[in-house]
């Protein structure tokens, strides 16, 4: 086996650090962008670093991811199955957060892209991602189709579903303080209340979920260089 090594240097602390070129070689067009350290410290979306397990795969069944792995869009149609096939799917991150960071949004009708759209902030959070997503997701959306749009940010659901309502009617006011990111919140929950055929709908992240993962990986899109 070749011990062949690269070396490269971590966007976040700028130290440099190796990869095996046997590991290059089983991802044709990835850039490693982060030391093992920094990594840990943003790739678990606010679980505490060392904390993940490592899954064993059900045999017969596709790849299950653990977190952002930051692959292009056709390494993950290639690895991962699982999950609805039609519907819209959303994603947005910040690394580190907050810092730098991304939104995704794909629509997909029985396994096919219908459209997609993704974008980049250089300086915002993880939540103010997440809902860019979900608005740039609706205005992906045919007009009158009722479709359910998929979202791993059970804060951005409960917001929509059940908190907005109760906000605005208090002239969106809450009494833990002022709503965050509230210019999205307020064009988001229009966008939701304009569409009632769209159905906003939690899904697990990183569990195997072809389409969740592929809105994450236009999430992380503009930290690599290839699409």
């Amino acid at each position: 086996m070749s011990t062949e090594k690269k070396t490269f240097t971590c966007q976040d602390c700028s130290a440099t650090f190796e990869v095996a070129q046997a590991a290059l070689d089983r991802y044709p067009g990835w850039t490693p962008k982060r030391c093992l350290s920094c990594k840990d410290k943003t790739s678990g979306r606010g679980k505490k670093a060392g904390t993940s397990k490592k899954k064993t795969a059900r045999p017969g069944r596709k790849k299950t991811a653990s977190a952002t792995e930051n692959l292009p869009l056709a390494k993950v149609l290639e690895l991962y199955s699982g999950g609805p096939d039609t519907g819209l799917f959303t994603d947005g991150s910040s690394q580190p957060n907050p810092g730098p960071g991304g939104w995704g949004a794909v629509l997909v009708k029985d396994g096919e892209v219908v459209a997609q759209a993704h974008g980049h902030d250089p300086d915002t959070t993880n939540n103010r991602m997440e809902l860019t997503a979900l608005i740039e997701a609706f205005k992906l959306a045919p007009e009158g189709q009722s479709l359910t749009c998929y979202t791993d940010s059970d804060l951005c659901v409960k917001s929509m579903t059940q908190w907005a309502p109760g906000w605005r009617s208090k002239g969106w006011r809450r009494k833990g303080g002022p709503i965050k990111n509230l210019e999205l919140v307020q064009e988001l929950f229009a966008l939701v209340e304009a569409n009632p055929n769209i159905e906003l709908k939690w899904i697990q992240a990183h569990d195997g979920s072809r389409w969740n993962e592929y809105a994450d990986a236009l999430s992380t899109a503009w930290a690599r260089d290839e699409l």
